[in-house]
């Protein structure tokens, strides 16, 4: 028995490999996007901490502008410093 395929639809998922499934700042979940994005994807990264934490990109910029002294991580409360 053969079996012709006459069309084909190719389907592609994606997922971001971070150590959490949601983001610590505003608790939406890495697969979709941070509030102030309408589209999950590269115009919402994630970003890691020195200290491995994971957030999106927009909420650790707000929450670190946010920060008057010392730019901590929300979850530790280490020094931020981007990892590279």
């Amino acid at each position: 028995m053969r079996v012709k395929i006459k069309s084909w639809h190719g389907v592609a998922s994606w997922l971001w490999v971070a150590n959490d499934e949601n983001c610590g700042i505003c608790r939406m979940a890495f697969n979709g996007c941070c509030p102030d994005c309408k589209v999950p994807g590269d115009d919402c990264p994630l970003v890691w901490g020195q200290c491995s934490h994971c957030f999106h990109m927009h909420c650790i910029l707000k929450w670190l502008n946010s920060q008057q002294v010392q730019q901590h991580c929300p979850m530790c409360r280490q020094e931020w410093k981007f990892k590279e």
